[in-house]
């Protein structure tokens, strides 16, 4: 395991959260993300399996906070946290995990502008099109529900692929690492 750091570099990156606390960061981060998901899941089975009417299905938690769903601030401020923790958790990641982590990065920029454009329509009463509600790009020709379980779908699976390549390194890529998240080779 190599164990130098970049000078000058941001130290968060470098720091311990991408050495020695790197596997309990992406395992945090991973709980969190999955919680997401699975609100996002629970909404399309809402609707499609259950035959709730949109305004109902709301997820888990929102059926009882039902401010959470109507809330752009907590979607947005959502989207800010996987762009951050992506951006922060990638140092740790070394050659296929890092191209994968970096397909999920790039995938959640997008994501993240869209949940931008529905924060700054609701903060300024000005929705795109003149729509009733504030409404993505992608949304003008995909449905907000589907749309961002498509959205969490493409960050998540490249995001699992890297993590699963991290754990499980070649020789070159484990020669690089600064973290101990690559399982034991068989001795």
């Amino acid at each position: 395991m190599a164990t130098h750091a970049a000078a000058g570099s941001f130290p968060v990156q470098n720091g311990a959260l991408n050495t020695r606390y790197h596997k309990l960061g992406l395992n945090i981060f991973l709980f969190i993300v999955i919680a997401h998901w699975a609100e996002h899941v629970a909404q399309a089975i809402q609707v499609y399996a259950l035959g709730w009417p949109l305004p109902e299905a709301r997820g888990v938690l929102g059926v009882p906070f039902p401010w959470l769903v109507k809330s752009e601030w907590m979607h947005y401020g959502y989207a800010l946290f996987m762009l951050i923790g992506l951006i922060i958790l990638r140092k740790g990641f070394t050659g296929r995990a890092r191209t994968w982590w970096n397909i999920s990065l790039g995938i959640q920029v997008w994501h993240h502008l869209e949940h931008l454009i529905l924060l700054l329509q609701a903060l300024f009463a000005a929705n795109l099109f003149g729509r009733a509600a504030p409404t993505s790009i992608l949304q003008l020709i995909v449905p907000r529900v589907e749309l961002h379980l498509f959205y969490n779908a493409v960050v998540f699976a490249p995001m699992v692929v890297a993590m699963i390549l991290h754990r499980r390194p070649n020789r070159v890529e484990r020669a690089q690492m600064n973290c101990t998240c690559a399982v034991p080779v068989p001795g």
